[in-house]
């Protein structure tokens, strides 16, 4: 997972995400996030760690665009002027500052999505929207996954309506297995309604079986036809149930080397868009 939920549904909340709601593919807005290419890199930062820390060790690692973690209520608490002085340090150096947030309980309530869209738009910092909502880890997941999938495609319908920036949501590899209310596909639907993503490839080895890009040749077939960009994503913080899932005990040179391949293996994939480090706080901890 993209982030450390701390999943706050009550039993209601569930209850209504239950009920069938049917879903209404929408017309994208012209808003769209820009091409990367092999080498290209990004990185999730939860943390609120201070712009003079974080813009020089991204930069001096490649990274050109930054997932910043933004609250809804961003414009009543100090985080405004941290990120503004990230914002400015960061286009200083040719990096691309873009708003993340995101929870399943968006999923319930759609409402909490369209504030926080709001509420990052008024900034005026942010070049894009990067959503991490993932439905699969609600409890009644597996039980429920086809009516949670159209709830989810539901709140980005919302999300994306009058949105002026380009969204780009975090996605699990296999979503491309799930058929969600109606017969439709969530991978196929959630393309529809996204101007990218970024697969959650969780692999300590770029290519060969069960490998980043082997797990992700669905989503980058896709995004091809589709014509949206694909993002692969590198987990480097410790997962005690995944240990193949993370770079956390390869260590930064091998993070590297695997990274390097990763992008000589995708270089012929049209909808290939670099790859993005999960995330700032624990690739920094890497021994060498």
């Amino acid at each position: 997972m993209a982030g450390r939920w701390r999943t706050r549904l009550a039993t209601a909340a569930l209850a209504v995400v239950a009920a069938a709601v049917p879903v209404v593919t929408p017309k994208l807005t012209s808003v769209a996030t820009p091409q990367g290419a092999a080498g290209a890199r990004a990185m999730w930062l939860w943390s609120r760690a201070e712009a003079a820390e974080v813009v020089p060790w991204a930069a001096a690692r490649g990274v050109r665009e930054i997932f910043a973690y933004v609250e809804t209520d961003v414009a009543r608490t100090p985080q405004l002027a941290r990120l503004k002085e990230i914002r400015k340090r960061a286009a200083a150096v040719g990096i691309r500052l873009v708003a993340l947030n995101g929870d399943p309980a968006w999923i319930a309530d759609p409402a909490q999505a369209v504030a926080w869209r709001t509420a990052v738009t008024a900034t005026g910092l942010f070049a894009g929207l990067h959503v991490d909502v993932e439905p699969h880890v609600l409890p009644s997941w597996e039980g429920n996954r086809a009516t949670l999938g159209a709830r989810y495609l539901s709140m980005l319908d919302r999300l994306r309506s009058g949105a002026t920036l380009p969204i780009e949501a975090d996605v699990a590899f296999w979503y491309g297995e799930v058929t969600v209310t109606g017969g439709r596909n969530l991978a196929a639907e959630t393309l529809k309604r996204v101007d990218a993503v970024t697969v959650m490839s969780y692999r300590d080895t770029a290519v060969g079986p069960n490998s980043m890009y082997e797990i992700s040749r669905d989503w980058l077939g896709r995004g091809a036809k589709a014509g949206k960009k694909v993002r692969l994503g590198a987990e480097t913080a410790v997962l005690a149930d995944c240990a193949h899932c993370s770079f956390a005990e390869e260590g930064a040179t091998v993070l590297g080397t695997q990274l390097s391949a990763l992008d000589r293996a995708a270089a012929r994939d049209r909808a290939y868009n670099g790859i993005s480090i999960q995330h700032y706080s624990s690739w920094r901890e890497l021994r060498a």
